[in-house]
């Protein structure tokens, strides 16, 4: 990549921000130098491998490979790069970047270097970012298992996603597959089994999930939004959350995944627990 065209630059960066290019330049090789010590490099490097050239003489099929693993290892770096820039840009001041670890780097790096789809590395950006905030956040099993995903995983996934709420951890909510709040939005009983087979979900189509040993009051989350539920004892209740559980690699995507909040399926869940005679109500949020 020519002087100029990193996509990278330590200029004007915070110090998450700056400790995070550090890291990934640790694990995975430099991303930016200053233009003295670049060119001093490349007049090295230049020099040597003049001297290589006219130690050896390269067959045909030796050049190819040599072009194919240039062209590729490019196309590596700035997939790196365009991936960094993003995490690097979402990064908040007070991310704990100094604990990240750079065996967590090279592990992540190994497994994206090769994306260049915007989407995905998009995903990927996330989770860097994610992971350098909160040390811990993504285990390397995670990782692996976003490598496996197709982009079109990655969409229906992100989809799902906008039917869970938040109570301690990420709670799905697919009370009835068969119903058009799901349905219109793409999520059906095929595509909840192929959720379930890659190992996002584990979906239950006969008894379902509750949770159980609920007090009086309980406040849960949909995308931000606090809504307290009564149930009718003041101890012991239980509530039904539907046909699916998210898995740890589930738990660990959800919330960097892209979904967006679904005000008629607000609506429905609603409903729902109105009938089922819990009593539910909006705190007001400050603003």
């Amino acid at each position: 990549m020519s002087e100029g065209n990193s996509l990278v630059n330590f200029g004007d960066l915070s110090k998450p921000a700056t400790v995070l290019i550090e890291k990934v330049s640790n694990a995975v090789g430099v991303l930016y130098e200053p233009r003295r010590i670049k060119k001093k490099a490349e007049a090295e490097a230049e020099a040597e491998k003049i001297k290589a050239l006219a130690s050896i003489e390269l067959s045909d099929i030796q050049q190819r490979a040599i072009d194919r693993m240039v062209q590729q290892e490019g196309r590596k770096q700035e997939n790196i790069e365009a991936i960094t820039a993003q995490a690097v840009s979402s990064l908040a001041e007070d991310a704990d970047v100094q604990n990240l670890e750079e065996d967590w780097v090279a592990h992540f790096f190994k497994n994206c270097d090769t994306v260049s789809d915007t989407e995905m590395q998009s995903l990927w950006s996330r989770l860097l970012s994610g992971e350098a905030s909160k040390p811990g956040t993504f285990s390397k099993r995670t990782v692996d298992f976003v490598a496996s995903m197709d982009k079109k995983d990655a969409e229906i996934f992100t989809k799902f996603c906008q039917f869970s709420w938040f109570l301690g951890d990420v709670m799905p909510i697919i009370i009835d597959p068969d119903n058009n709040i799901y349905k219109n939005e793409g999520i059906n009983f095929s595509v909840l089994k192929h959720l379930d087979a890659i190992g996002l979900i584990s979906f239950e189509s006969t008894s379902g999930y509750r949770r159980m040993g609920f007090g009086k009051h309980t406040q849960i989350f949909y995308f931000g939004r606090p809504t307290v539920i009564e149930f009718p004892k003041n101890s012991d209740n239980e509530l039904n959350i539907g046909k699916v559980l998210l898995t740890r690699a589930g738990q660990e995507l959800a919330p960097i995944c892209g979904a967006q909040r679904n005000e008629k399926f607000y609506e429905y869940v609603i409903e729902q627990w109105f009938n089922s005679r819990l009593i539910t109500h909006t705190p007001l949020l400050n603003k």
